[in-house]
């Protein structure tokens, strides 16, 4: 991804917006309905509505999924900050009124201070992942989107010749049936006279 190019439209906590959602539920219904279809028919009505029912309710699972795995980051390091600093705060106070030994509340500190500073950093990690993974499917959108322009121009392009081929296919049978037969075609000779009364 360049880097004045504008980053993949996420929320406020780096999920996939509504819209996003909704493009590749639009996507999945659309390749759902091209792998299903035959030759000679489309897809039959019932099953396109469960396929759509399907990938409809899947998308809103994952986004009520991520919604609450961000409340439990979220609350996890709100209360390890809570206790950090509570648990510093305390150990300081015994230390300040000669109550504990300077190692103790040091190795205590410390350890606490670490605790929150892991957990601040898994919190900065899951939002950087975030980011990178709304990037990918941005990138695997625009892929597919470039895909589907593609074969719908073939689709067109193939529709084109098919009738090319059958107007070709048309004229040289009537010809090869006028060689026969002989004379050319749309010829006056070749027209039936009609009895002039």
């Amino acid at each position: 991804m360049l880097q004045d190019e504008p980053p993949p439209p996420t929320d406020e906590k780096g999920n996939p917006t509504v819209d996003e959602r909704a493009d590749f539920v639009l996507k999945r219904i659309e390749q759902f309905i091209r792998d299903g279809r035959t030759i000679g028919e489309g897809m039959s009505l019932k099953r396109w509505q469960d396929m759509a029912r399907f990938e409809i309710s899947n998308a809103l699972l994952e986004a009520e999924n991520a919604h609450q795995e961000d409340d439990v980051v979220t609350k996890r390091l709100l209360f390890t900050m809570g206790s950090a600093l509570i648990t510093i705060g305390f150990w300081g106070v015994v230390f300040a009124f000669d109550k504990a030994d300077y190692l103790v509340t040091a190795l205590i500190s410390g350890i606490a201070g670490f605790w929150l500073m892991a957990v601040a950093t898994e919190w900065r990690f899951r939002k950087f992942w975030k980011a990178r993974k709304a990037r990918r499917r941005a990138q695997a959108l625009k892929r597919v989107e470039g895909l589907t322009r593609r074969i719908k121009k073939m689709e067109r392009e193939l529709k084109k010749e098919e009738k090319d081929l059958k107007k070709k296919l048309k004229e040289e049978f009537e010809k090869a049936i006028n060689e026969k037969l002989g004379g050319d075609p749309g010829s006056p000779k070749d027209e039936i006279e009609e009895p002039h009364a």
